[in-house]
């Protein structure tokens, strides 16, 4: 048990830690990647003592903050709609909810430039023609809105699951004392799930200011600055390449993310006092709206509608037109699959579908065996070294993509084994950063499974592989499909980690996308986010299909 212990230990660590360690001498190197140097704060100073480098904080904890804040509005109202109220429609509108799920965020942010182009954006210009003035995508407000969207769906998740275990005796108590269901959710409803929203605020507020996807597709064009366009400008289109400086913003970014994620991680395990369900049971009732639920599931289809529909939409569309233009009758007769015969003859498409497709499942199937691992030694034993355990997972929750891909640059171009410009530092990135969501779904299950059933089988002599092979691991299939199907998905539209790791023979599909956007190629873009779309579909639909035949055998 130790020595298995150990093994799983020195792997987390060369996982988390090297990266880590790598990235931090690369910020304090005076030597350029892959070359030997001496140690110096030059790069701090450099970056530190540049108005602009305070500006660029700034912008980034604005748009962190205003991203999350509009994905608590938009998540906390579906989900009060959806969970707590008797609107027509509610299991539809869940199930919606979790679409964008397969949908790149790459995908998302270059739906919305094209709903919200200054020029040719169709909503702005439907908006000029009613009279009202045209939204520029291609601003502060602009990226906080977009990226708010994207992040509503994670949002969703976590606080419709606070809503589903509150006692609802507290809101029926509100409204025999006269309040209006609004007023109760208000008053009773929101102070009670203030965990809930404050773990989605933070951990979206992290998310946001690591993201890239968004800024990648806004900020760039609009000249606005942040943490992860400073990263990706000082390595990617910098002249020469500026690593040192790109791991000293890369390093700094990662030190906030990691209080931050700490603080979430404080947060969501202090709320004992917010606990509303004991042992006298409870029984989960809607609110009745009266004739007030036709509003609610209105108010309910424009939130989906501008979560997933209308960028998916217009995708579609985009997919189908020779060239992007406002629909019109006219252009509707022009709708052609031009675009989705050219991913059929086109050797790099094939080339980055199968390169994605190779990394989720190896990616996510590598990922929840480690995951799988690691959930029975910190949550089935007493080993010591468990609490190390949890610390080196804890690391990948914090890392960026943008920091975790500086970090493998610098620690794999000097190593002698053949993985930098290769596939496989693309695999090691992917599960390095991404452990966390698939030990996350394999600990949840584990500790609802009582040790009873393990210990009759020790008893009857077996080993503790036999007995997590045969006994264990058939009970923990769910949860372990789960985690297999968010990696999977994730693998399949990774884009800021892979950004800065492919090469021309190593190409997944989520630089891909980028390239034929920057290359004006939008309507071949479109249709292979369409296709990226619907083979994350397959792959979920997949896994949920043989989770219910395992568990039927």
């Amino acid at each position: 048990m130790v020595v298995a212990a150990a093994g799983i230990g020195i792997i987390l660590a060369f996982l988390a830690l090297y990266p880590t360690a790598m990235l931090f001498y690369g910020s304090v190197s005076d030597a350029p990647l892959g070359v030997p140097g001496h140690l110096t704060l030059a790069h701090y100073r450099a970056a530190y003592g540049d108005p602009n480098t305070y500006r660029m904080i700034g912008n980034s904890f604005v748009f962190a903050a205003g991203a999350a804040a509009i994905s608590l509005v938009v998540a906390g109202l579906l989900a009060w709609i959806t969970v707590r109220t008797d609107a027509p429609g509610r299991a539809l509108f869940e199930l919606v909810a979790v679409v964008p799920n397969v949908l790149p965020p790459l995908l998302t942010a270059t739906a919305w430039v094209l709903l919200l182009s200054p020029r040719i954006g169709l909503i702005n210009v439907v908006a000029r023609r009613v009279g009202l003035p045209p939204f520029n995508v291609y601003s502060m407000p602009g990226m906080i809105f977009v990226e708010g969207l994207i992040l509503a769906p994670l949002a969703y998740l976590i606080i419709s699951a606070a809503l589903r275990s509150m006692d609802p005796s507290l809101e029926e108590a509100a409204r025999i004392a006269g309040s209006h269901p609004l007023q109760a959710a208000r008053r009773v409803t929101t102070p009670m799930i203030r965990p809930a929203l404050l773990a989605a605020g933070l951990l979206n507020f992290v998310r946001a200011l690591e993201s890239f996807d968004t800024p990648s597709i806004i900020a760039i064009p609009a000249r606005i600055e942040v943490f992860t366009t400073k990263v990706a400008r000082e390595a990617l289109t910098a002249y020469p390449p500026n690593h040192n400086l790109a791991a000293t913003y890369a390093m700094s970014l990662l030190g906030i993310a990691m209080v931050l994620v700490y603080v979430y991680r404080r947060l969501t395990a202090r709320t004992e006092r917010f606990v509303t369900i004991s042992g006298r049971g409870y029984r989960p009732h809607a609110i009745e709206l009266g004739p007030w639920q036709y509003v609610a599931s209105a108010g309910a289809i424009l939130l989906l509608a501008l979560i997933v529909l209308l960028p998916f939409c217009v995708l579609l569309l985009t997919s189908l037109l020779p060239f992007y233009s406002v629909p019109t009758w006219e252009t509707v007769r022009q709708l052609t699959l031009k675009h989705y015969a050219f991913l059929l003859t086109s050797d790099r498409v094939a080339r980055a579908l199968r390169i994605s497709t190779m990394l989720a499942v190896a990616g996510a199937t590598l990922g929840m065996l480690l995951a799988s691992a690691v959930a029975c030694l910190t949550v089935r034993t007493r080993v010591a070294g468990r609490g190390a355990l949890e610390l080196l997972t804890f690391i990948p929750w914090a890392f960026p993509g943008t920091a975790l891909a500086i970090g493998l640059l610098w620690g794999y171009v000097r190593l002698p084994v053949p993985i930098y410009a290769t596939v496989w530092i693309l695999l090691i990135a992917y599960v390095t950063r991404f452990l966390p969501y698939g030990l996350r779904a394999m600990t949840s299950t584990m500790v609802q499974v009582h040790t009873d059933l393990e210990e009759v089988s020790r008893v009857c002599g077996a080993g503790l592989l036999h007995t997590f092979r045969r006994v264990l691991f058939p009970l923990l299939r769910p949860g372990f499909m789960a985690g297999w199907t968010i990696l999977a998905t994730i693998f399949m539209r990774e884009f800021s980690t892979s950004l800065f790791l492919y090469t021309p023979r190593s190409e997944p599909v989520g630089p891909l996308l980028y390239h034929l956007w920057i290359d004006g190629l939008h309507g071949r873009m479109a249709a292979l986010g369409v296709v990226v779309s619907l083979v994350s579909v397959v792959l979920v639909a997949g896994a949920r299909r043989a989770s219910r035949t395992q568990l039927a055998d």
